[in-house]
């Protein structure tokens, strides 16, 4: 995204039943509350517009760009605010989007390259979610698949009779821990030998290697392991894809939610922010929205009740592709806040981010 992008054809629409004066008039109340996330009145506007206006011509204007929905007063003798709608107008159309400072292109390199080499994926995926969230002060979101992670390591730890856990570790240095459940008769022998197996004859490969592999060689895999051990090898690669379609699983990275408690005013925002961590802890429609943004190039931003995530939170996602030495997509990072967030700053500072973790993982 750009200053010079083109605006959707409802925004297009829109931008074109506005004269000059009603654009300016427009803007200041969409900066404005950028800015201070307060109303602003006609008294205030007609101090501050380029233009010679009487606060009296300004309510006019204020009445007409109220009536094609891009402004709202939240009290009776408020000023104005945009709507959502507003604020999709002023982003599609009006905003305009300039580049990084130079020390915060250095600050972003130093905390997402680190010190080089022997850095794992998860630990630069994470050092960006931070970073993204210190330098916004939103919450940073790292969206990473892992459909090419190389096993390197499987183990079975027995946590009740009835239960286990699996470490995974990938070559890149992932490691993942998640809870299956055991059949009867289970012994601690069983778990060692389903260890040793996927150890000894799946380590290097990935999970859609390592499972063809298995397929490939299923009968004499059957007559080589008893049948408790095989539900244990089975069970074993099925907890790495676990939460992934089509054999791509996800991992989601969250940092610095506390400072969406920074901008509260009220207890309705409190409780807007409290559905907002319900919503990011449950993670799934989370994955899904950041899933969408895989479908673009570039940064797209979600406002408000545009997507189910947010539609009771009144916040706003912006996020960019990360991508591979191939080009191709392997992830998604952005910025959680409220709607009144900082666009112009944000969305360069998204954008110069995703291209960053991609030349770094593609050296890793």
């Amino acid at each position: 995204m750009s200053g010079d992008r083109i605006p959707s054809e409802a925004s297009a629409s829109a931008l074109w039943k506005l004269d000059r004066r009603s654009r300016e008039i427009f803007r200041h109340i969409v900066e404005s509350y950028l800015d201070t996330g307060e109303p602003v009145g006609s008294r205030n506007l007609s101090r501050i517009l380029p233009m010679a206006l009487s606060p009296a011509s300004v309510r006019n204007v204020m009445a007409d760009l109220e009536h094609l929905g891009l402004i709202f007063a939240p009290h009776t003798s408020a000023g104005r605010l945009p709507t959502e709608g507003g604020l999709r107008l002023f982003v599609d159309a009006m905003l305009e989007v300039g580049d990084l400072a130079a020390d915060e292109r250095r600050q972003i390199e130093a905390q997402v390259a680190g010190s080089g080499g022997g850095r794992t994926v998860e630990s630069v995926l994470s050092e960006a979610s931070r970073m993204l969230s210190g330098l916004s002060r939103g919450a940073g979101v790292v969206l990473a698949q892992k459909s090419d992670a190389r096993l390197k390591h499987i183990e079975f730890v027995r946590l009740e009779p009835m239960k286990a856990l699996v470490v995974l570790v990938a070559e890149d240095g992932t490691v993942e821990n998640r809870l299956i459940p055991l059949d009867p008769g289970t012994t601690p022998s069983t778990l060692t030998e389903a260890s040793n197996y996927l150890n000894n004859s799946l380590r290097g490969r990935t999970l859609a290697e390592a499972r063809a592999e298995l397929e490939a060689r299923q009968e004499k895999a059957r007559a080589e392991l008893d049948q408790l051990t095989a539900k244990l090898v089975d069970a074993g690669l099925a907890s790495w894809a676990a939460s992934g379609q089509g054999g791509r699983p996800e991992t989601l990275i969250v940092r610095g939610q506390a400072n969406l408690l920074e901008d509260v005013k009220a207890a309705e925002d409190l409780e807007r922010i409290r559905l907002l961590f319900d919503d990011i802890e449950t993670q799934q429609e989370l994955i899904h929205l950041l899933g969408r943004a895989e479908e673009g190039d570039g940064v797209r931003i979600f406002i408000g009740s545009e997507n189910k995530l947010f539609s009771l939170s009144g916040s706003s996602l912006v996020v960019s592709p990360y991508r591979d030495s191939e080009s191709r997509v392997i992830g998604v990072l952005g910025v959680i806040g409220p709607t009144r967030l900082n666009y112009a700053r944000i969305v360069p500072m998204v954008d110069y981010t995703a291209r960053l973790v991609g030349r770094v993982l593609g050296k890793a």
